[in-house]
């Protein structure tokens, strides 16, 4: 019996490795573990050959919603958002901007983005104008203007 046998997982595992990896596990680990729990299926010539391809197909949608990330931040980085808010003595907010309020006004202006991909550097108290940066994608991040003014 051999004393290592292949594996292509189907999960990410800690210690492990990656989906879509081609491992090198002991026998019993991927008979009781592995193979019970579908975390990973035999490296059978038709499964790498399946994987594989499921990898091509993978790397195009990413590249596909990468380029559409590319687009959306350059739209993004020429839009200035205005909210307005009522205001106390010193020009202080009642209350503060939050993600969820500016994530509301760039639908107004016909931009879909996840409020939990917005990032506000400080917390929005005062009127004013502030940088918002929108994490669109992996490495494609798009920063625009965002003006608090008087309700």
């Amino acid at each position: 019996m051999s004393s290592t046998i292949q594996v292509i997982l189907r999960e990410d595992l800690p210690n492990l490795g990656k989906s879509g990896e081609l491992v090198k596990v002991r026998p019993g680990y991927a008979r009781n573990f592995l193979l019970p729990r579908a975390l990973a299926v035999p490296a059978t010539a038709n499964n790498v050959a399946r994987i594989e391809h499921e990898k091509r197909e993978a790397a195009v949608r990413a590249q596909k919603v990468k380029a559409d990330a590319g687009d959306l931040s350059t739209r993004l980085s020429a839009v200035t958002v205005t909210i307005a808010r009522k205001v106390g003595d010193e020009d202080k907010l009642f209350g503060s901007v939050t993600v969820k309020d500016i994530e509301a006004a760039l639908k107004e202006k016909g931009f879909t983005v996840d409020r939990k991909k917005l990032e506000l550097t400080e917390t929005v108290r005062t009127l004013g104008t502030f940088e918002v940066k929108a994490k669109l994608f992996a490495d494609v991040v798009s920063t625009f203007k965002l003006e608090v003014v008087k309700a």
